[in-house]
This record gives C-alpha cells, structure tokens and sequence, in this order.
C-alpha cells in the first residue's frame, strides 16, 4: 500500500480512515478490498468532491460504482460548488438578451405587416421598414455593455425620436402608441397629404357635378351601342334593287304569252352580284283589280334594300312627258312609266342612290320635267347612228364635259368610248340635273346626274356589257363602286 501514499497525500485522514479496515462479512471474496476501493475512489477524486465523497463514504456507499454515482451528479455540468456566480449572472444576461431580440424580432415584423395594411390602404406602397433578425446567441456581457436588442441613444437622440415619425421613434422592442388598445370606429382615418392627387384628374371639369358626369357615362353608353348597330349594319351585305322588265300579254295568245311576266336580263344582274352585292328584283305592287290585294308598297321596298338599278327595256311613253307619239312603233310602255317613277321617287326620297341604265337614264330626265327624242333618226337627221342590229356591239365615243363627275371616277380620261344601243335620247334637260357625258360625234346628251341627292345618275349605254366588248370600251367598275359606295354609306 506504500506505493499509494503519494497520490493520496492531499487527502487527510486517508491513512486511518475507515476505509482501510477488512471488508465486512458480508463482502464476496471475489471483490476487491472495500477499504481499497474506497481509497482509490477518493484519490481519483478532484478536491472539490472530497466532502461529497467522504459524506457518501460515511453514510454507506462501500462499492465503486455507488460512488461513481455520487461523482457523476456532481460532475454533469460541473458541479455546482465549481459554477461562480459571475458566470451564472452572465448566463441569465445572455438569456435575457436572446428573450429580447426574439421579442424585438417579432413585434417588428407585426409593425410592418400593420404599416402595410395602412400604406395600401392610404396610396401609395410605403417602403417596407426592413427587419434585421438578432443572433440567436451573443457572448457574454459585462454590467457596462448593453444588452442585445437594446437601444442606445444620447438625450438629443431621444429627443429628436419623440418629435419624428412612430416608426424611427420607438425603440425597436417596444409596441406602437396604442397597440392593444380597443379600436375606436368613429374616428375617421384621411390618406396623408402626399396621398391626395396634387390638382383634379384630367378626366373632370371645373364646372362637373354629379349629373354632368353621370350625363357622359350615358352618353358614351349610348355612342357604343350605336357603333356596334352601326357595324352591323356597315358589314350587312348590301342588297340591291332591280326594276323589273315587264312583258304585257299578247291579244289572243295561250301559255305565258297571254300572262304578264316581270323579268330582269341576267347580265346586268350578274354585273351587280360581281361586287358580292344580293340583287332583288322589285316586282310592281297592287292595283285595282288586281286577284291578291296586299299592304305591301314600293316604299316598303325603298325602306328595306340598299339602292336601286334601274334597268333597260322598252321606249318610255311620250305620254309620260306630256307628248304624243309620232308613230305608232313607238307608243312606249306607260304600265312600265308609272311603276318605275313611283319606285324613283321613294328610293329618291329615302336617301338612297339610283344608278339608271339606257332606259333608265331616260327616265330620270322625265322624272324631273325633261323631254326625250322619240326618235333620234327623225328628230335630228345629222345625228349618227346610235343603234343597228349588231345591238351590244354597236359602239360610239363620249366626252365628259367640265364640272362632270365621270372625270373624278375615270382619273385622266375625258373621252371614252361605248356601246349604243338605243333610239330615243334626252331632249330638254330636266331641272337640278347635270349633263355628265355627249355624244362625240353629235353632242347629244349621254349621261346626267340630279344634284340635290348623294347619288342619282343616268348613263345612256349598257356598261354590263363592256366587258365583253373588250379592252377598248371603257371599264364602268369605278361607276359600279361609286354606286354601292354611296349605297353602304346612306343605309342607315
């Protein structure tokens, strides 16, 4: 036992303590000495176990690992009696530093979230005040540092924080002015001065009221109903209306010879359809007695179609003009007059264009108090020839005079030519019409136009059949696009 005297040295007693006396009885003779143990325990000890251990010896702990169970409750953590109490102050500093900037942490983000909401709701999006989160740990502090999470700031600071916004002037742990408070529900909350517009929107006037404005909305309402009815009706295919050929019953005759038929020649038909336009033909309506009565009248038709074409055909009467036939060849078919005059002047007083071709031409002179020739060969021997049984190859020259529209629709042409298919001409000029085109040869009038409607033209030849004709008659398309033009702007 010599050889542990050294390290047990520094502890007294150890030579006549108990622990070096024989093992009780009731020891196994395998275990080592309990004296022995004891000893061994107690110099592996640190001094600062020495009384637990010796108290521990003392009341009955003879085995080792009864007192490494009395070692380990003073050794983990440390035991207290090696725990000073400055280290236990900077431990609740450091716990009471964490505690706050987690606190700080988190009413700063309630702040922003409640200065959000107010910034949204008063304009503008204020900048969101940035958060800056404290360490989650921070060494030790001495009793002259401060704290983390606190604010340090000289009295002119403080001061200055007092008098400026809430946002800077709090410190970052403390709640708003009022936060917890019950909400008051009749204060009124106005937007911030910088939140209001700096002059009136440009959309108000000085004189507005609640009337002048409530005035425009439905004044604008109203414009963009109208434009989409008037789209409507500007993309609605336009329909044409062709005056009907009429073929009156032969005395004695059987089949459809002795019927009256209403027909149109298919080329001018297809000359109208060629700019994807419906042609109608408008039969004549109701006379006395007549086997079906109807309410249906030529004005219906002028309400409902886009423009009229007055087709070619037979003479117009001399008596339409207040003259009598020089021959019997030529009475004219007066049936036909008074159908057309009447579907004239509904189209006319409709505001809708009127495009006549050879008969038609004639007519419209009529129509406003002018004379025809009832023959050409008779009436003015020097004329040319103006028809000959070659019929739509027979074909003269025209000019267009000053002041003539030909010349706006037929850009650099003032002479033309055309087929001639007709023997009766206009004689007197009837009133408010122009003279659009002459004979070259003879100067007889060959085109007119009434100036009080957007369009009423009359031209003597037949431009559906000059295509046909070649490339030297003169292309009548412009006067076929000026017409449905005029057509599609005047339907409403």
């Amino acid at each position: 036992m010599s050889e542990n005297k050294p390290d047990n040295a520094g502890v007294s007693g150890s030579a006549s303590s108990p622990s070096a006396s024989p093992a009780p009885s009731g020891a196994t003779a395998g275990a080592p000495n309990a004296g022995a143990t004891h000893a061994e325990a107690a110099a592996s000890l640190p001094p600062s176990h020495e009384d637990a251990v010796q108290s521990a010896i003392k009341n009955g702990v003879t085995t080792a690992a009864e007192v490494a169970a009395v070692k380990s409750s003073t050794d983990e953590p440390e035991s207290a009696s090696a725990v000073t109490p400055t280290d236990r102050l900077a431990a609740r500093q450091r716990d009471a530093a964490e505690a706050r900037s987690s606190a700080a942490a988190s009413t700063a983000m309630q702040e922003a979230a409640v200065h959000e909401r107010e910034a949204r709701r008063a304009g503008p999006r204020a900048p969101r005040p940035e958060i800056t989160k404290a360490a989650p740990s921070a060494p030790p502090l001495t009793s002259s540092e401060p704290l983390a999470g606190e604010l340090t700031t000289s009295t002119d600071d403080t001061a200055a924080a007092e008098t400026g916004p809430a946002s800077t002037a709090r410190p970052a742990g403390a709640p708003p002015p009022g936060f917890g408070a019950a909400p008051d529900f009749t204060a009124t909350n106005p937007p911030p001065p910088n939140a209001l517009p700096p002059s009136p929107p440009r959309y108000l006037r000085q004189t507005d009221s609640a009337w002048s404005v409530f005035g425009r909305i439905v004044a604008a309402r109203a414009r963009q109903l109208f434009d989409r009815a008037g789209q409507r009706i500007t993309q609605r295919t336009l329909r044409i209306g062709v005056s009907a050929r009429i073929f009156h019953p032969e005395p004695g005759a059987k089949g459809l010879r002795g019927k009256t038929l209403q027909y149109l020649e298919e080329s001018i038909a297809h000359w109208v359809m060629s700019r994807d336009v419906l042609v109608f033909m408008i039969p004549t309506v109701g006379h006395q007695g007549m086997l079906h009565p109807s309410n249906i009248r030529l004005r219906d038709y002028a309400k409902h179609l886009d423009g009229l074409l007055l087709q070619g055909g037979a003479d117009v009467s001399p008596q339409t003009y207040s003259e009598n036939a020089i021959s019997h060849e030529w009475p004219g078919d007066r049936v036909r007059d008074m159908y057309e005059l009447e579907l004239l002047h509904e189209f006319i007083e409709s505001g809708k264009p009127v495009l006549g071709v050879c008969r038609g031409c004639q007519l419209i002179n009529v129509a406003f108090g002018g004379t025809l020739y009832q023959d050409i060969a008779t009436d003015v021997p020097t004329a040319g020839a103006h028809v000959n049984e070659n019929y739509d190859q027979h074909r003269h020259g025209v000019h267009f005079p000053d002041g003539s529209t030909l010349v706006n629709m037929f850009p650099g042409r003032r002479d033309a030519i055309v087929n001639s298919i007709h023997h009766q001409a206009v004689k007197t000029l009837g009133r408010d019409l122009n003279i659009e085109a002459v004979s070259a040869s003879d100067g007889l009038i060959e085109a007119v136009r009434y100036r009080r409607a957007p369009f009423v033209m009359g031209v003597q030849w037949h431009p559906e059949f000059h295509r046909a004709g070649g490339p030297e008659l003169l292309d009548c398309t412009p006067l076929l696009d000026t017409f449905l033009r005029v057509a599609r702007e005047t339907r409403f």
